[in-house]
């Protein structure tokens, strides 16, 4: 017998609209469960609202993922779950120029804790909770029965007895080598799947690096900050920009760079590619009076170095008004963050600080959130993380 959890009422109300996630706050009396073990929903009043699993990780306690009583999810729950998301991404499927794209958005495909990317033929699964990791073989096997990769690979972020893990693994089929190429728009990228926890590129910014290379790279210069492996650089050489200049604190960023440049027929020895603290770079441009016609701000959420902390949420303003200051007369600032904490009118506003402080006037020309292969549930935006803007500085 499954056990009971009843909502509180303002929980109770957000879930019957479909909210996913539930948090240790939402229930009226704490829950003594397992990991992995599924539970019957309630609301304040007593009515079902679904079927939930239990996994702590750093959204939540667990996650809404069926509006019926589901006594065992087995490998054809998974299937059909699976099989739906794949009928929405029937166009990238048939792309032959980008072999790398999100098959299974978590909650956005209605089962939180679990995403599911495409490598070229491969496939890789980041589980995000130990409840949702218990689940494992029955998903496995749903994804050999849907997509048929030639192998599965695994990244495992959650805290195990109080301790924070990520670890990478092979899992299934046949291994890969590596680096893997992967096209995005045509364009090779160097991907690991087994490496740490980045494989090399980020999947969601896959828009954003088209506009980059169709639109506004052509003919000009480019700062990438934060670069890591200069996917931007890449995709703005690409495009016909006539020198890009990549700036990462990291020193994998220089051979990650210098391979990705590589992969692509691009002579790197044209471009120019520091390991440096980005704010370090920004002081030696301004002592050389150096500017770009277009910068590019991808930062993380949060970044520690020996001298600093850099915070988006705090210290964006700063970042803004420091890459204006870099600019070109008329030129182009792509300013992005995938820090969920807060939407798109704030970091607008964030925006807005940073041009009034480096006495810019300004334009945004063009905004992105997520790509439609990152599904997000249209009730509930803030699961749509990705916030860019592209601000036309103008001094005319």
């Amino acid at each position: 017998m499954m056990k009971t959890v009843q909502l509180k009422r303002r929980a109770s109300d957000r879930a019957k609209k479909g909210y996913p996630l539930l948090v240790a706050g939402d229930f009226d009396r704490a829950p003594s469960l397992k990991d992995g073990e599924l539970f019957r929903v309630v609301g304040s009043d007593q009515q079902m609202i679904g079927t939930a699993y239990y996994g702590l990780q750093n959204k939540g306690s667990g996650w809404i993922i069926s509006k019926r009583e589901e006594t065992a999810l087995d490998v054809g729950f998974f299937e059909q779950l699976f099989g739906r998301a794949e009928a929405h991404r029937g166009a990238l499927r048939h792309d032959e120029q980008t072999t790398a794209y999100r098959l299974f958005n978590g909650e956005g495909d209605h089962f939180g804790g679990i995403t599911i990317d495409r490598y070229d033929g491969y496939v890789l699964i980041q589980w995000y909770s130990e409840g949702v990791y218990t689940f494992r073989e029955q998903i496995y096997d749903a994804i050999d029965r849907v997509w048929a990769p030639l192998g599965i690979y695994e990244k495992v972020r959650f805290d195990k007895d109080g301790k924070y893990i990520e670890k990478d693994d092979f899992v299934r089929g046949t291994r890969g080598e590596f680096p893997m190429i992967v096209l995005e728009n045509g364009i090779r990228y160097a991907t690991n799947l087994n490496d740490g926890a980045m494989t090399g590129i980020f999947l969601d910014q896959r828009n954003v690096r088209q506009a980059l290379c169709e639109t506004y790279a052509a003919g000009k210069t480019v700062l990438n900050t934060f670069s890591y492996t200069g996917a931007f650089s890449v995709a703005a050489k690409m495009g016909g920009a006539t020198k890009t200049t990549s700036v990462d604190l990291a020193k994998r960023s220089e051979p990650l760079t210098i391979e990705q440049f590589s992969v692509n027929g691009i002579d790197f020895e044209q471009e120019e590619i520091r390991v440096m603290d980005v704010f370090n770079y920004f002081n030696y441009a301004d002592r050389h009076q150096l500017t770009w016609d277009v910068v590019v701000l991808d930062p993380p959420s949060f970044a520690r170095s020996k001298k600093r902390t850099f915070s988006t949420s705090k210290d964006y303003p700063m970042l803004i008004e420091r890459a204006a200051k870099v600019t070109a007369p008329n030129g182009l600032i792509i300013a992005s963050t995938n820090n969920a904490s807060f939407g798109m009118n704030q970091f607008k506003e964030m925006i807005e600080d940073g041009m009034k402080q480096a006495r810019r006037r300004y334009e945004i020309v063009e905004q992105h959130t997520l790509p439609d292969d990152f599904r997000v549930l249209p009730k509930f935006k803030e699961f749509d993380y990705l916030k860019v803007c592209f601000i036309r500085c103008m001094d005319n």
